[in-house]
């Protein structure tokens, strides 16, 4: 949790990368593809960051975490004002569906390389590597 203290004052950008785990250029993007607003400056001091920046910074990291983009990320945002629970559900199990289907290609990536890697064990030297063969003759 944040000092009081601080989020009245707020941070400066070093701060903000260094609490929220991200490089000062991240936020800098961030900002510039408009998922983080741009803080003013008072009375042309340095910008300052609250509690709301960092909270923002650490969900989308979060769900970048969880396998989503940052346009997806900016939907997510867009719809986190707590009434858009099934638009944001439904964009969860898109997700879900997805990374099921990443592992079931990983599963069978997975089972072709061990039976390859099997067959290496068994080969012989005299007639080549299997999974060099495998691989030029696409079987």
């Amino acid at each position: 949790m944040l000092k009081r203290e601080t989020v009245e004052k707020g941070i400066r950008i070093s701060e903000l990368a260094a609490k929220s785990g991200v490089h000062v250029e991240t936020i800098r993007y961030y900002q510039g593809i408009g998922l983080l607003p741009r803080p003013g400056r008072k009375h042309g001091r340095i910008r300052r960051y609250g509690s709301g920046d960092l909270k923002r910074v650490r969900f989308i990291k979060r769900a970048q975490a969880l396998g989503f983009s940052l346009e997806e990320i900016a939907l997510l945002l867009g719809l986190s004002d707590g009434n858009h629970c099934a638009e944001t559900k439904a964009l969860a199990e898109t997700k879900l569906a997805m990374v099921e289907g990443k592992i079931s290609d990983l599963a069978a990536i997975r089972n072709v390389l061990a039976g390859l890697v099997n067959e290496c064990a068994r080969g012989s030297r005299n007639s080549g590597c299997p999974i060099i063969d495998a691989l030029a003759t696409g079987r």
